[in-house]
Order: C-alpha cells, then structure tokens, then sequence
C-alpha cells in the first residue's frame, strides 16, 4: 500500500462508517475526477476505514477497456457497472446515456449500502447526487455531494437550449438532492452559487481540488528527455494537459498564435484529449499553424511530472459564464510543477484572482489575442520572470494547498457528519478559515 497517504488524523479510536463513493471513474483510470476520488478512497482505507466505490468498467480515454466488475485494491472495494454507449455524439442519446447510468450506479448503491454509512457521490455523470438521493433516504444513509461543477447551469451556460423546457424541473431535482445533503464544493464561488439556491450554509463546505504535489517535483531531466523526443529543445513552450472540454475556449489561443507566427521559437504543446480537442486540431490546420502546435495523446500516469515540466508555461481557460460554475483543477497541477501559467479568464474570477494573489502567472481576458500574445512575449522573452513567477506558483502549492491537507480536510469533514450528524456545523470545522458572510472555507 502507498504509505504517503497515510497520517492518521482519525481521533480517539473511533472508527468511521463505512464510505461509499460514486463517480464515472476511479483507479486506474487517470482522468482528473478519478485521481482526486482515488486519493481521498486510498487514503481512508490506510486509516482502517471500510471503503466502496461504484464507478463504470469504462476508462475514461478507452471505453472499450472493460475493467473487471469487482476486486479489491489498497483495501478499497471496487463495484463496477456497465456503462451504457446509446449514442454520445447525439444529445438525445447521452441523456439517454445519463438516465441508464443512474439506473445502474443507484441500483448498485441500493443493494450494497448499509443504514448508517456515507456515500459520497461526485458530478459525473452531471447531477448524480440527485439521482443516488432517494436511495440514500429510503436507505437511511447520509448523503456528501462532492459539486466538481454544477448543473443544470453548466450545460444551460454552454448553449444546450434543449434542455431549457426541463431547466425548472432539473434544477427543482438538484436543489432538493443539495437541500437533503451536505455539499463539498471545489470553490468559493461555487459555494456561494449553492448557497444562492437555498441551501443551508452550515451544510456547505470549499474543500479545493489538489495535486501530489511532492511527486510533481524534480521532474527537470525526464521532461528534457520528453522535450527531445518531441523536438522541442530551444523552445519556448507553451503547454496544456489535459481534458479540453466544453468549458474551455481555444480562439483567444489561436488568435494570439497567429499574432506570433514569425516566432519559430514559440511552441504550442497540447498532451490530452476532450471534445475540443478535434476542433482546435481542424483550426489549427485550416489556419496554417501546423508548425507551431504539437498534439501529443495522453500520457501515462508515472510521466505526469515529465509531461508538466516539459512546458515552460501552462495555458488555462475557462469561458467566463461558466465562473463559479467549474474550477479548472489543471492549474494546481501546472503551480505544483513550478510553472506559471498565462491564462483566458474572466479577470474579475476566483482563480484568476488567486494568480494576482500570488504572482503565479499572467492573466488576459478571453477573447483578447493580442493581450494573451502579450504575455505569451512576456514570459518567452524574460527567463528571470518566468522562474520567479513558476517559484511562486510550486510556493502556493506548498503553503495553502497541499494534498495532505486537502485531505485531513475530508477526514474532519467525513467525522463530522458522522459523529454529530446533521446536528453539526458542517460549514465551520476545527480550523476552519473565515472568507465571509457567506461560508467558511476550509484553509488548503
């Protein structure tokens, strides 16, 4: 067993239920929701707490790799269920796609959960707390939504007008699932977007997504190795890894790389996948921009270190409606590698807020190409900026959001609820760090 999870915050002996958690992915799958419930589920079952996962036999960037239905790794139980394939590229047949997987994650939930124990049920597939709801109730089992996004809205922000005739019954299911739960969000303007809804404030918490931080380090010469073999010595590179979805723009990317085509030093390097992906690579071709991007699959897990510190700068974005909607947790991956970031964000958000806060990186407004050009130059150009600003970012990483403190902050999120049970201030634990009125946020 992996001994670096192991810190033994759990007090006095006493032992928690049993945990359940539901979610898409898990171990071995390396998509970013699998590696975080991964951490949190190993890292219980070190502490001697029973764990379970229900999660799909699909990987997330192989669906054809059936994984075994059942076994046991690191002390945790691993349920796997088909997952149904009616037609992703259609609307119509991922909600098809939906609805059967709730079927089978809450039949699967209702025939292993005991009274008593928690499940933990995160947002993949969107709005699973609401569908594991009833049977957490009948069951008499209590409900932790860990909110990576939130919809209905996310999918409304992103032009899916049909879904707007069900918009007021989606959101009616949601807030009762967010209403009859505690909720884990992964920022603070997501906690108060749930807050906005109704929802009991000593029932939310802000636990920020995290990174292995300690092994994202000391990467310098496998990444030189990487950069050689994608022909990238004596470059400036500009790096992405990662899922590129539907919350992400590319066009301030591309405008800005058009602006600095006279720049053969400059390189774009994108390592992943996501629905986007296949479009920036027909943009990228249609604009003639061939030499300065290089798509590369996504890499195995043991290379994640190499891959990040192969690129001199990381590019995040996010489409501004979808602030306080999804936080792009590739950003605390880039920070923990020690690279700054220039990021497409809405200037007045949450995380680019935390990139002024702590000197990690440059910020320019979606939709501005030459600004983001601008500090493309910027960091190429000065290499003494660039260590300082990546310094500061792997700093950040180190003082407020270590992985072993995200998780200690799960573990005294977990006893509250059950040692004290709703009668608890979830909102306010031990240490707990005041950010306002509205809520308090956990301090990683």
């Amino acid at each position: 067993m992996d001994n670096s999870y192991v810190r033994s915050p759990i007090r006095r002996g006493r032992r928690l239920p049993k945990v359940w958690f539901v979610n898409r992915f898990f171990w071995p799958d390396y998509s970013a929701t699998s590696q975080l419930l991964t951490d949190l589920a190993f890292r219980l079952a070190s502490e001697g707490v029973e764990v379970g996962v229900i999660c799909s036999r699909d990987g997330y960037d192989n669906p054809r790799a059936k994984l075994p239905a059942f076994e046991r790794y690191n002390g945790v139980e691993i349920h796997r269920v088909v997952e149904p394939r009616f037609g992703r590229a259609r609307l119509l047949g991922r909600a098809v796609d939906c609805l059967a997987m709730y079927a089978r994650f809450a039949a699967a939930l209702a025939m292993r959960a005991r009274p008593g124990d928690i499940v933990v049920g995160k947002t993949d597939p969107p709005m699973l707390g609401a569908a594991i709801a009833p049977v957490a109730r009948v069951r008499g089992l209590t409900q932790i939504n860990w909110l990576q996004d939130l919809y209905p809205e996310v999918a409304l922000g992103l032009g899916l007008d049909a879904l707007r005739p069900l918009a007021p019954l989606l959101l009616a299911l949601r807030d009762w699932s967010l209403a009859g739960a505690f909720n884990v969000t992964v920022g603070e303007g997501m906690a108060e977007r749930v807050a906005q809804r109704r929802v009991s404030r000593d029932r939310i918490a802000c636990i920020p997504n995290w990174c292995d931080e300690i092994r994202l380090a000391g990467a310098d010469d496998a990444a030189q190795a990487l950069r050689a073999q994608w022909g990238l010595q004596g470059k400036f590179v500009l790096g992405y890894c990662g899922n590129l979805g539907r919350a992400h723009e590319f066009d301030t990317l591309l405008g800005a790389a058009e602006r600095l085509r006279g720049r053969e030093d400059i390189v774009f390097l994108f390592v992943g996948g996501g629905h986007l992906t296949p479009k920036l690579q027909a943009e990228v071709n249609r604009r003639g921009l061939t030499s300065a991007f290089r798509f590369e699959p996504y890499q195995p897990a043991e290379k994640l270190a190499a891959t990040l510190s192969a690129a001199d700068a990381h590019w995040v974005s996010l489409r501004p409606e979808m602030e306080g909607l999804i936080v792009p947790s590739k950003f605390y991956g880039a920070a923990a590698a020690g690279r700054p970031v220039v990021a497409a964000l809405d200037e007045r958000g949450e995380l680019a807020e935390l990139v002024r806060r702590h000197d990690c990186g440059l910020v320019a407004p979606p939709g501005d190409a030459a600004a983001f050009a601008a500090a493309i130059l910027a960091l190429s150009d000065d290499l003494a900026r660039r260590t300082r600003l990546g310094r500061n970012a792997r700093a950040m990483i180190e003082n407020e959001f270590p992985r072993a403190r995200a998780l200690d902050a799960w573990v005294r999120r977990l006893e509250q609820v059950a040692w004290a049970g709703a009668a608890a201030s979830f909102a306010e634990p031990r240490g707990a760090l005041n950010t306002g009125p509205v809520l308090q946020r956990e301090s990683v």
